[in-house]
């Protein structure tokens, strides 16, 4: 794990797996985590080539987010650790919030996006203001709040602890700011602009944004694909890690082959 400055003087946390001349790999969590839960996606694709997770400002190893942050300066910060680290292009893949910043991320700068990655996530949320409104008011304590929530995010148990031990440890004014970045966000249109290769999953048995959402996303970006993770949950890349890399590993190996 490290962390890397940024044009406006802050670091960023990021942890990285891999090399070689391959097209980088850029994993980006959500709300309720950080760069931690790529773990299972490091070990695999670092095998392959650069494989690298960020934490958002705030968020793990990063420093502290303004307030005012919203999910485009998440993607700027993203976007420029990126360039720090000598990274001009690469497939980039978000789950639920992280999924809301690579859509911000190819709005902001299409051509650094090979291909896209989105899981668990959405354009617009329907009941979204109500889930901010849960999330700010439980944000106080969040290992409360991890308590509270774990058994709605995922329908494998054997993840559990480290899930509510990750959530745990987020500070909560970093937790409201990801919260308005993710549940408020609409971005129908900037998903209609997507013209890069997309592959689009969710878990089966997901509640927090169910394969409905997924499925209208799919309607808006042409030409994506979109397979389901069976007795996967919200966090579907930890709770069916060897169905989540094969999923991406053959989506990369096709945009790539026919690149």
């Amino acid at each position: 794990m490290g962390r890397i400055n940024i044009t406006d003087g802050r670091a960023i946390g990021y942890v990285e797996s891999g090399d070689g001349d391959a097209t980088p790999v850029v994993f980006l969590h959500g709300v309720g985590s950080d760069k931690s839960v790529w773990r299972p996606q490091l070990d695999h694709f670092g095998k392959q080539r650069r494989a690298l997770a960020f934490d958002y400002p705030g968020y793990g190893d990063s420093d502290p987010a303004p307030q005012g942050t919203t999910r485009d300066d998440y993607a700027e910060a993203i976007l420029a650790a990126m360039t720090a680290l000598g990274i001009e292009r690469a497939h980039v893949c978000g789950l639920s919030l992280g999924g809301v910043v690579a859509i911000a991320m190819h709005h902001a700068a299409p051509g650094r996006i090979s291909s896209l990655v989105l899981a668990d996530t959405f354009a617009k949320h329907p009941g979204g203001q109500g889930i901010y409104q849960r999330s700010v008011a439980g944000s106080a304590d969040m290992r409360a709040l991890a308590e509270a929530r774990v058994d709605v995010l995922i329908a494998n148990p054997l993840v559990r602890d480290d899930v509510v031990e990750t959530m745990a440890r987020i500070d909560p004014a970093a937790y409201r700011i990801g919260a308005e970045a993710v549940w408020l966000a609409n971005q129908a249109d900037r998903a209609r602009e997507i013209r890069v290769p997309t592959l689009i999953t969710c878990g089966t048995e997901d509640k927090v944004t169910p394969p409905a959402l997924s499925a209208q996303l799919m309607t808006l970006i042409p030409g994506a694909r979109f397979p389901v993770i069976g007795r996967a949950g919200h966090l579907s890349n930890l709770e069916q890690p060897e169905t989540f890399n094969a999923l991406v590993a053959n989506f990369i190996k096709s945009v790539e082959e026919t690149a």
